[in-house]
């Protein structure tokens, strides 16, 4: 199989994301337009990705994007050159991507090879070969995807895959927990009541999701935001070490936008660059994997969340 021929059997249609298609409520039209508008970039990027077969002439198009919604062409693209490694896997792309424009953008290369994973029904499994640690982020992907293309099985109906072993099923709902910020329109009362439905267990991860998505996506009010913190109640850690995720990703990134730095004030109680500080002093004390169970991207979340948990950040907000 060429890579032309590739291309052409891997395009995906820009009315794949809109909310028509996939059936998700939003009556704030400003909110959906700004929700669809993250869906079409990442497609864009992942078009990129599929017609170029020169790293740097890749990054020339994905650099030309919007500085906001950089990242989102960055995770499209991390999606097809994932794709394009399985299917023809003479060449490196993501590896190459990941070392040259992609590097500051290595959060959302790792979110894309989780997408790829999941068209190819692979099983939900940590992208490790280049991050280790980063590399979870892949089975985060794939629960964002399962979550946004096939929202009535696993958000509707609670499923998850079957083949999600391990620490994989929570990482898994990390992202399933991310996909619920479109899937519910942005809504904080839907998302909470979303994730209400779920068993109990899994809420912490899905609430960690949920509070990256309308950090680093965001699209709604500060108003909005504050609701959304009241609604995590004891699960306010979990949303702000999925905040301070947000933070770090766009600081590392160079595109913060107010989006996300309101959703830093509102969840985590500070500006974006102390809530990264806090993800980048947490992934220093990382010793060692604890087992299957707990391997060392889950104490740098855990981490993360107990930082914000002890600190006196939050007073007043």
């Amino acid at each position: 199989m060429t890579h032309a021929l590739c291309a052409r059997l891997l395009t995906i249609a820009d009315d794949e994301a809109t909310f028509a298609r996939r059936q998700f409520c939003c009556p704030d039209p400003r909110t959906r337009a700004h929700l669809e508008t993250i869906g079409k970039t990442f497609l864009r990027g992942y078009r990129a990705a599929l017609e170029e077969g020169h790293p740097d002439a890749l990054g020339d198009r994905l650099d030309a994007t919007p500085a906001e919604t950089r990242g989102f062409a960055f995770e499209g693209a991390g999606m097809a050159v994932a794709l394009l490694d399985s299917l023809l896997p003479w060449r490196r792309r993501f590896r190459a991507l990941l070392a040259g424009r992609g590097r500051a953008h290595r959060y959302m290369l790792h979110v894309g090879a989780g997408w790829a994973r999941a068209r190819l029904y692979r099983r939900p499994a940590p992208w490790i070969e280049d991050d280790p640690l980063l590399g979870w982020l892949a089975v985060d992907g794939f629960g964002f995807h399962q979550g946004y293309f096939h929202a009535e099985r696993y958000v509707t109906a609670g499923r998850r895959p079957r083949r999600a072993r391990g620490y994989a099923a929570r990482a898994f709902d990390q992202g399933l927990g991310r996909s619920l910020w479109f899937v519910c329109g942005a809504n904080p009362q839907r998302a909470a009541h979303a994730i209400g439905r779920l068993p109990d267990e899994r809420h912490a991860d899905l609430w960690s999701g949920l509070g990256l998505a309308a950090t680093y996506a965001g699209g709604v009010s500060r108003h909005a935001l504050d609701t959304l913190r009241r609604a995590a109640g004891t699960f306010l850690p979990a949303v702000a070490q999925g905040a301070a995720f947000a933070a770090a990703a766009r600081l590392e990134a160079h595109n913060l936008n107010e989006d996300t730095r309101t959703g830093c004030q509102v969840f985590c109680g500070c500006e974006p660059a102390e809530a990264a500080s806090v993800v980048a002093q947490a992934r220093d004390r990382l010793t060692r994997d604890d087992g299957p169970a707990r391997p060392q991207y889950e104490a740098w979340r855990q981490s993360i969340g107990a930082a914000f948990a002890g600190s006196r950040m939050w007073s007043g907000v």
